[in-house]
């Protein structure tokens, strides 16, 4: 049988499919690849070794970020920085995040062996921690590059944040001799930057049900999360009485199905969902009542107001639950980002370069999910692709995207580069804000 070589998304998912297992993965038969981990780390020297071969320079910042650059026409210029998460939840698919970043280094590959070169560097940037999957706030190494990390801001603390295992981010980072107010230290410097580019899997179908292999991002949906504490009385299962209990599990049960119903008598407007998708009991035995219960809180929209009247709603409705059951009720707040418009003359070349690979005008659609890139536009103009994948699926083992779509997505992504470099304007060295 003669061999062939790969095409650059046959070789991109490739990677990805040899990151989804053994010793990528933190547990046998599925991938869970939190922030620190042992399979984080291995996963930093497999995806540092590919940036080399593609010509970059490899460091890790103070927040153990990988970031690869590729060098400009001249030394010390500004980069245009592409970039997703290494991170992965628990039982979670190949693609999210990971393609992002293994695609923008197939776009780096190109340039090089082309000898191609541009006014500013490239760089790409693995983050350590988009999903929170293992410290109850998403995107803190993301927050740390953007410049808004702040060791005790109340609405994080992140030092003392504990991972389910009860290690805290301060003990986790000083396993990679790093520390908390170093982390502080990955800020980029705003005239270092001149924008944010991210490829990523749809995860949604509307890709798919119109036949299309890529769309242009033209925001990301605003979201609020909470961790929400329930105190009630723990008892003997079998001698406490119904009439007497204050079972904190019951309660919890009654607040989720309130969430469910708020968002779905919204009847979707204006993107509006709520999730919970985390559930603890304590003690969590078969015969005890359950007498304490942490669950959390995900509710996105479109804007801020239409995720704000539904956050109130809920609030009201588990407060209404936890006094008549006369249970003790502990909101605490651990996210509020706000809706994120991608920039308009970004937008513009994305949607022109889409159109040039894939022959028709590019489909704009606004993201239900959140990706670095929302935290990024805090640091630099951004602009997201989407990359279709299979029924929408992700954050599941299920998650397929096509070799075809992804060549697409990187040649759209080189299209994109040239465009920019195209437009004095965005690729020149910007002024510190």
């Amino acid at each position: 049988m003669v061999s062939r070589t790969l095409s650059p998304g046959e070789r991109a998912i490739a990677r990805c499919d040899q990151l989804g297992g053994l010793p990528f993965s933190d547990e046998t038969g599925l991938l869970y690849r939190p922030w620190l981990g042992p399979a984080f780390v291995a996963t930093v020297e497999a995806v540092a070794q590919w940036m080399r071969e593609a010509g970059m320079s490899v460091r890790e910042d103070a927040a153990a970020n990988l970031i690869g650059r590729y060098e400009g026409t001249t030394p010390d210029a500004p980069a245009l920085l592409f970039g997703s998460h290494l991170d992965s939840v628990r039982d979670g698919g190949r693609y999210d995040g990971m393609l992002g970043v293994i695609a923008a280094i197939e776009v780096v590959a190109d340039f090089q062996a082309r000898g191609e070169r541009f006014p500013f560097a490239i760089e790409i940037i693995g983050f350590g921690d988009e999903e929170g999957s293992r410290f109850p706030v998403t995107m803190l190494t993301t927050r740390a590059v953007a410049g808004v990390l702040e060791e005790h801001d109340p609405n994080t603390a992140f030092a003392e944040l504990r991972d389910a295992n009860g290690i805290n981010v301060q003990q986790a980072l000083a396993g990679k001799g790093l520390t908390p107010r170093g982390m502080i230290t990955a800020r980029r410097r705003r005239e270092d930057v001149l924008a944010y580019v991210e490829a990523h899997i749809e995860q949604g179908p509307v890709l798919e049900a119109e036949n299309r292999a890529l769309g242009v991002v033209s925001g990301i949906a605003a979201q609020r999360r909470f961790e929400i504490r329930l105190h009630g009385q723990a008892g003997h299962a079998g001698t406490m009485a119904m009439s007497l209990r204050r079972d904190a599990l019951a309660a919890a049960s009654e607040m989720v199905l309130a969430v469910e119903r708020v968002a779905s008598e919204a009847q979707g407007a204006e993107g509006l969902v709520a999730t919970v998708g985390s559930l603890r009991p304590w003690p969590g035995v078969v015969n005890v009542v359950p007498g304490d219960v942490t669950f959390t809180l995900d509710v996105r929209a479109g804007t801020e107001k239409r995720r704000d009247d539904a956050v109130a709603a809920i609030i009201t409705a588990m407060e209404g639950i936890a006094a008549r059951r006369g249970i003790e009720l502990d909101l605490i707040p651990r996210e509020n980002l706000a809706a994120t418009p991608c920039d308009s003359r970004l937008l513009g070349l994305m949607k022109q370069a889409v159109a040039q690979i894939t022959g028709q005008s590019a489909r704009v659609l606004v993201s239900g999910a959140g990706h670095d890139a929302m935290i990024m536009a805090q640091l630099a103009p951004m602009v997201m692709l989407f990359i279709r994948c299979e029924k929408g699926i992700s954050h599941n083992p299920a998650e397929a995207v096509m070799p075809a779509d992804v060549d697409e997505a990187i040649e759209a992504l080189i299209t994109f580069v040239r465009l920019f470099a195209g437009n004095p304007e965005l690729s020149q060295r910007r002024n510190p804000a």
